[in-house]
């Protein structure tokens, strides 16, 4: 049997034990707002069959259990790490993700987003009829906010939701190992200090070979230093590289559970109430 198609998705799958900006729900309790994330990550899973690579970055052995109430055994793959951080931990899951033969659809998880039940099967298929390269299931509020968003975007319809073209997302991701082979020293240059929002620019091109795009969205030192660290950092993706098509469901299959980051259009703490019921 060929490996590649015994699961339909490889997850590589980051957490650590501390706590991350401000959470909207379990701000003093990583342990809680992790099973929180997690277990709402496997229910939006449905019935898709998931390979987890589980990157424990200085975790007690209890996270361990965690997952393994979650997913069988059989489908998980631990690595721990002794603290290494952000960074290193997404070089890490780079390199897991283009090594496994498991699955073709691959998918960075960080583990501060909390997800709607049954929204992989959607986003793989819209990927799969679209031959989209890049999706995040997380309706960023920077596309509402920030003026280099100010941009005809396209739109599609395909199983049951809407899906729109989008500048940048965070580092959680669905893409597929063809794409992040041809991408990943983009993205590599995260462990080199580039922002991420700056890697997104340089792979979809938004308005970064436009000089008045760039001075009409230039309204603090935050996007002068995205704008900046795009160009440091690929410049030769930006002059030279195919643009790259990321898109999002609106309205959103999950949400960063930063306070002010919630996705917009959706009760959030209803659906957070709703899964700690069914949790007890």
């Amino acid at each position: 049997m060929n490996n590649a198609h015994v699961y339909d998705i490889a997850v590589a799958y980051r957490i650590y034990p501390g706590i991350s900006k401000q959470p909207v729900i379990f701000g003093d309790d990583k342990w809680k707002l992790s099973e929180l994330c997690l277990r709402s990550f496997r229910d939006s899973l449905g019935t898709l069959r998931a390979k987890i690579f589980v990157i424990l970055d200085n975790c007690p052995s209890e996270y361990k259990a965690l997952f393994t109430k979650y997913f069988a055994e059989k489908d998980i793959v631990f690595i721990e790490q002794n603290g290494i951080g952000n960074a290193r931990t997404f070089a890490l899951q780079i390199m897991l993700l283009l090594e496994q033969n498991d699955s073709e659809y691959i998918y960075f998880a960080e583990d501060d987003y909390f997800y709607l039940p049954n929204q992989f099967s959607a986003a793989i298929g819209f990927m799969k009829e679209c031959k989209t390269e890049f999706i995040t299931l997380y309706d960023h509020l920077d596309s509402y906010t920030l003026d280099i968003h100010n941009h005809t975007e396209k739109i599609a319809v395909s199983h049951g939701k809407h899906w729109r073209t989008t500048g940048s997302t965070c580092l959680t991701f669905l893409t597929t190992k063809t794409a992040l082979r041809a991408t990943k020293r983009v993205f590599a240059t995260y462990s080199k200090k580039n922002y991420d929002a700056s890697i997104w620019f340089a792979l979809t091109k938004r308005n970064v070979l436009n000089p008045l795009k760039i001075l009409a969205s230039i309204n603090s030192m935050q996007m002068v230093k995205l704008y900046g660290k795009a160009w440091l950092f690929c410049s030769t993706t930006i002059l030279f590289g195919k643009k790259r098509t990321l898109w999002n469901p609106i309205p959103a299959g999950c949400t960063h559970i930063e306070n002010g980051g919630l996705a917009p259009n959706i009760d959030w703490q209803s659906e957070f109430q709703k899964s700690q019921e069914n949790l007890s």
